[in-house]
């Protein structure tokens, strides 16, 4: 259901891709039946949504009122501009304004309503410090008018220069941007040196002062209320769990308790992906004294023992030790084996990639440059050779070594797009120029892999990558920004400045066709192609405006082919999405590194990692860099037999606790707790 939800928003997002303005234009009857089409699954979800809660609960909840109201809003919309167009008569689809209703306020879209949530608990806060931040730029615009206003100084356009009070405030806030700097300061620095103080007072209280008073404060708010939000899902949960253990207890003398059959059958229902290793594992530690049954206590942590990625493992020796023993355990290989695992090895590789990069930027039409890529490519793939036959193969490229699957499709798409090349170039006289760009991108990717090499890149790329699926949510968040501004651009700006190529004769044509620019910053930057003429083009723009720079001249654009009051909506998304949102995700961005770089283990990691002690021996990670164990072993998630969990192997089971990716820590379970693990 989530997919098809999901599926169904962002078709009915991208009908602003087709629609007029269209980057690929559909027919009208086309894009509304699709429309139409989204709307009846968006009701049908709401119904179904409806069928399965309270009365009450449903008709007091705000986000389905506004899905309501969305649909209601763009079949009325639909009906009215279809009409219209019938009688040829042209009006704005406002309705497509509301089509990020339907990301935000589905019930599968929790976490960018706790995005949008937290902007809204932020607000009260920034607007404090906006309405100081317009105070100050105010009153400097007032003395920049009395310093500068009579003495007819003019611009670099030979324009008067601060004359106007309003455009004195314009220039003034983009200088807090530093977009227009110095240019703007220049004519008055040129009149007199000692006017320069002035810009530099004003950059010092509202650039560094006000815009990192933004942050801060954006920051305090953001974590203020993710702790909240933190403390209201821990009492949630735990009143849950109690009202689970009140559903499920049966007595046992003077307690409350769930038996172990119900308790197995349960976290069988709620987590049927884990192991029967796994989850006798929690049953040890759930029942620490072996009595047939779980207390209240226990059975409220359950949700957290369960939120702890415990990954089983297995040792398994290598397919070569068993298919030919007498040369896979000869001399020569375990001399060959124990240099490929030396460290050794890998600095060897790290300088052979530093030399490729070398290579790499010289010039590719020499041949000795030409033929060393061969060279390069001989090397990196007699490394996986190598480290396939010194490491198990199903645990080298198990699902959670990134690496080694990154380097080997690196190193053989490389390998293949190069063949391909050097092929057709010598039996067709073709170059392709776009396999060329194959290979040279295949060649600098293959560069990255020097970031594994070094610890403290291995720990920032970690983090990276266990944050990706939150920054998701900001992007979620980003798109919502971005659709709606777009569609106000393209209401606003559409078709008031187009591109034409260098060699076209329209009249205009070097001035965006707009006579309007001529002369202007934005027709002298080439910026023509930076226009709303459709949706696609209006991404581009934010994407831009996001960047901050040069900002003004698109505003100083727009303004000249529409009116100048068209500059506020320029202010209005720099203040949207650069002050308030780009602020809330550097904030999250900072809590996350800190988080991950101060993480303590919890106290039920604790608990399981203590269990996993008293049951078998703890092995360090640095200690597991040897053939019989980190070297062969593979997930078994779903390779253990039987329905209560089977005997482990001779060879035993391993447990590594997966909460913190970047240190964890790696069990050997042997034969002594065999008993506890049926």
């Amino acid at each position: 259901m989530r997919t098809v939800t999901y599926f169904f928003i962002f078709l009915n997002l991208s009908l602003a891709v087709f629609e007029e303005p269209a980057v690929y234009p559909l027919p009208f009857l086309v894009t509304s039946l699709i429309e139409v089409l989204c709307l009846l699954v968006f009701f049908g979800r709401l119904t179904h949504f409806a069928k399965v809660t309270l009365r009450d609960v449903f008709w007091k909840d705000t986000k389905n009122i506004c899905i309501m109201v969305a649909i209601l809003l763009s079949l009325t919309d639909l009906a009215i501009y279809g009409v219209l167009r019938m009688y040829n008569m042209r009006s704005i689809r406002w309705s497509r304004i509301v089509r990020p209703i339907f990301l935000i306020n589905f019930a599968e879209s929790r976490q960018i309503r706790r995005a949008f949530r937290s902007i809204r608990n932020t607000l009260p806060e920034i607007t404090y410090v906006f309405l100081l931040f317009m105070f100050s730029l105010l009153m400097f615009s007032l003395m920049a008018l009395k310093l500068f206003g009579e003495r007819n100084l003019q611009t670099a356009e030979g324009l008067p220069y601060f004359k106007n009070y309003l455009e004195i405030v314009f220039d003034l806030y983009v200088l807090v941007t530093t977009a227009n700097s110095p240019d703007v300061m220049m004519p008055a620095f040129d009149f007199s040196s000692w006017y320069a103080l002035f810009f530099i007072a004003f950059v010092i209280v509202n650039t560094y002062i006000f815009m990192s008073l933004f942050l801060a404060v954006v920051y305090n708010n953001y974590k203020k209320h993710l702790k909240n939000e933190i403390r209201k899902l821990a009492y949630m949960k735990h009143r849950k769990m109690i009202e689970a253990f009140n559903l499920l207890k049966e007595e046992e003398g003077a307690q409350f308790v769930v038996r172990e059959a119900c308790w197995k059958q349960l976290v069988k229902l709620v987590a049927p992906d884990i192991s029967n290793s796994h989850r006798e594992l929690l049953l040890c530690i759930s029942d620490n004294e072996q009595k047939g049954f779980i207390d209240k206590k226990s059975f409220v942590q359950l949700a957290d023992l369960l939120n702890i990625q415990v990954i089983t493992l297995k040792i398994r020796s290598h397919p070569l030790g068993q298919w030919m023993p007498h040369v896979y355990k000869s001399a020569v290989s375990r001399f060959l084996r124990s240099m490929v695992r030396h460290r050794g090895f890998v600095w060897t590789y790290d300088v052979i990639i530093l030399i490729n990069a070398i290579f790499i930027a010289l010039d590719e039409e020499t041949p000795y440059i030409s033929y060393a890529e061969w060279v390069f490519l001989a090397l990196y793939i007699i490394e996986i050779l190598l480290k396939v036959y010194t490491y198990e193969p199903r645990a080298f490229f198990g699902k959670n070594q990134f690496w080694n699957w990154f380097d080997t499709l690196i190193i053989f798409a490389a390998l293949t797009a190069t063949v391909l090349n050097t092929t057709l170039k010598s039996t067709t006289k073709y170059n392709s120029q776009q396999i060329l760009d194959i290979v040279f991108i295949l060649r600098v990717l293959r560069l990255i892999r020097i970031v594994d090499s070094i610890q403290r890149f291995r720990v920032i790329m970690n983090t990276l990558i266990n944050i990706v699926p939150t920054m998701l949510t900001f992007g979620g968040l980003t798109l919502v920004v971005y659709c709606v501004f777009a569609i106000i651009g393209m209401e606003l700006f559409h078709g008031k400045i187009q591109f034409f190529p260098a060699s076209s004769n329209v009249p205009h044509a070097l001035e965006c066709g707009n006579p309007a620019l001529k002369d202007s910053l934005f027709a002298r930057g080439k910026y023509c192609k930076n226009n709303f003429n459709n949706f696609a083009s209006s991404f581009i723009v934010l994407m831009e405006l996001t960047v901050v720079n040069q900002w003004h001249v698109f505003a100083n654009g727009f303004a000249n082919v529409t009116v100048q009051p068209a500059k506020l909506y320029f202010i209005a998304f720099h203040i949207v999405m650069v002050i308030i949102i780009v602020n809330i995700f550097v904030s999250f961005i900072l809590e996350a590194f800190f988080v991950e770089y101060s993480l303590e283990k919890s106290e039920v990691e604790t608990a399981i990692e203590q269990k996993i002690q008293e049951l078998g021996m703890g092995v360090q990670e640095d200690e597991l860099q040897h053939e019989q164990l980190l070297d062969n072993m593979e997930s078994v998630e779903h390779d253990l037999e039987g329905e209560g969990g089977t005997k482990p192997q001779s060879k035993g089971l391993v447990f590594k606790i997966a909460s913190k990716p970047t240190s964890f820590l790696l069990f050997y379970l042997g034969p002594s707790v065999h008993t506890c693990l049926h």
